[in-house]
């Protein structure tokens, strides 16, 4: 198998993995948040951002630079350095993960107090394994992955996010009599079950190939000696700017959490009432935000590798094309997830959290109403983000995206202390955001790749045909919820409009006959099509 054949199946193997894990982690926050409810959720979604954060620091990079040593030493058969550095970062992290995890279990009480949610202390402390274990984790993953040997990372992600549910849904129900706040430390223990099951499945393959790895060892070649110091310069040299870029998200969510909390006690909510809010926002309808990442994200996947290659070639209008065509089709994604979303924002929240009350149902409905316009620029950041590290431009989205982050804390800071729109606030600030961050991606697209967007095809069909659809869906539900009731009204509705947005994309031309060639049997519908004269 070439070298290229061996990259396209190693980035497939993570590809499925990586959408395999985020429907699993989309689908728990729907039954826990009907367990722990929307005071659950609070605490749980108050301790999550701080240790994305912290996790983020001590390994976001590492498996990236570990990879990359890592292949460059087997590259000239240098087997021995090639280990050496893999021991020289799992040391490293395991230091990092042994300081992190004390000085959250030595901390945690004072942490969510100065939150503003004392409450969490249970959802926080519960994470201190995970935070421990997971940077271990990360230095087997990159050591597999500069072997170009993507299993074990693929393997290791899935066991984690299925203990991770498996255990967080099981433990939060079996403490549930203990009070709302232990159940959501069982939540959140969810975390620390999945770094073990990681790690053990990781380990284990590691142990399995211990053999292979001491033959390499024997046949390497005798090249200079890869210095201990020269490698942590190396390792961190590749790592602090991805660390950099990755902990944006995670700062402006942990500032968030501060902010939100505390500046709504100062109009006069209760801590209990903030985090329920709090818990309305992030924890039930901000999931649903996050669901049409599941299918933007494949094509995330592929825009790097196919922007790379075009890239290398000089090839401008391949970049061109596939540029346009990655746009388009995440609007075509985006646009009808996010005014469907809006049109029946209440009505959703009250299918899937029908456990909660329906001031929480309202409120979250609100709340859904606001961010669905956040799914276009969230899918649209994902998009040009990937189009600009195929373009060999990574730092330029990790900027943009600090602007956003930027806006978010002033806007979040503003508007929650105005009582008239409290968490609505949150909401608003999360939305301009990711708006700013996809205006100043997609700026940046239009000059390093140096193409014109056809703002036809790319932007009007597709939000002709969204409209259309949410129209269509708005008045489905008003009729049939008079005959059918409002949870089997919005199914309908919605399955009413998965269809009408099917036949609006091919009558305003939104999606080509060369779109539909890329689904399963799409040469076949389009032939079809073309038959009864729909595709020219």
């Amino acid at each position: 198998m070439s070298k290229s054949q061996n990259y396209l199946k190693g980035a497939a193997i993570l590809g499925i993995a990586g959408i395999i894990v985020k429907i699993l982690g989309a689908v728990y926050r729907l039954p826990l948040s009907n367990i722990i409810k929307s005071e659950g959720m609070g605490y749980y979604q108050t301790a999550y951002p701080l240790y994305t954060l912290l996790l983020t620091i001590s390994t976001a990079g590492f498996p990236i630079a570990i990879a990359k040593l890592v292949a460059e030493r087997r590259a000239i058969g240098d087997y021995k350095n090639a280990y050496k550095v893999f021991k020289v970062a799992l040391t490293g992290l395991f230091i990092g993960g042994v300081l992190t995890s004390l000085f959250v279990f030595f901390n945690a009480k004072g942490i969510v107090e100065r939150l503003g949610n004392s409450n969490a202390y249970y959802s926080l402390i519960a994470l201190v394994p995970a935070l421990f274990l997971v940077p271990i984790m990360s230095a087997f993953r990159g050591f597999y992955q500069g072997h170009q040997f993507m299993v074990p990372t693929a393997l290791s992600q899935i066991a984690e996010q299925f203990a991770r549910v498996v255990v967080g849904l099981a433990l939060t129900y079996l403490l549930l009599n203990r009070g709302i706040p232990i159940a959501a430390g069982g939540a959140s223990f969810g975390g620390s079950a999945g770094a073990m099951a990681g790690l053990l499945v990781i380990g284990l393959i590691f142990i399995k190939k211990r053999q292979d790895i001491k033959k390499e060892l024997h046949e390497t070649k005798l090249v200079e000696e890869y210095e201990v110091r020269d490698i942590i310069k190396d390792l961190l040299t590749i790592s602090i700017p991805i660390t950099f870029g990755s902990a944006i998200v995670p700062i402006m969510d942990s500032i968030d959490v501060a902010i939100v909390l505390n500046r709504l006690q100062l109009i006069g909510y209760t801590e209990m009432e903030a985090n329920a809010l709090y818990g309305n926002l992030k924890g039930m309808a901000s999931t649903l935000i996050n669901l049409p990442q599941v299918l933007s994200v494949a094509i995330s996947m592929s825009l790097v590798p196919a922007i790379s290659n075009a890239n290398a070639r000089g090839d401008r209008r391949e970049i061109q094309s596939i540029t346009s065509s990655g746009i388009r089709i995440t609007l075509l994604i985006g646009l009808p997830c996010a005014f469907g979303l809006y049109v029946l924002a209440t009505p959703i929240i009250a299918l899937l959290y029908y456990k909660n009350d329906m001031a929480t149902i309202i409120n979250t409905g609100n709340l859904l109403s606001v961010l669905s316009f956040g799914v276009i620029f969230l899918t649209l950041v994902q998009a040009l983000s990937s189009i600009l590290q195929g373009l060999g431009k990574p730092i330029i989205p990790a900027i943009n995206l600090l602007f956003g982050a930027v806006f978010k804390i002033i806007l979040s800071y503003t508007l929650t202390v105005i009582p008239k729109i409290n968490i609505n606030g949150a909401a608003i600030s999360t939305v301009v955001a990711y708006a700013t961050a996809a205006i100043l991606d997609l700026i940046s697209v239009r000059k390093h790749a140096n193409i014109k967007l056809s703002i036809k095809d790319v932007f009007i069909k597709p939000f002709i045909s969204a409209l259309g659809m949410a129209i269509i869906v708005f008045l489905s539900y008003s009729f049939l919820m008079n005959f059918l009731g409002g949870k089997l009204a919005t199914i309908v509705s919605v399955l009413i409009g998965v269809i009408v947005y099917g036949v609006l994309l091919i009558l305003t031309g939104a999606i080509t006959n060369e779109d539909l060639s890329l689904l399963p049997k799409g040469n076949k519908i389009g032939k079809k099509l073309e038959r009864f004269k729909l595709f020219k």
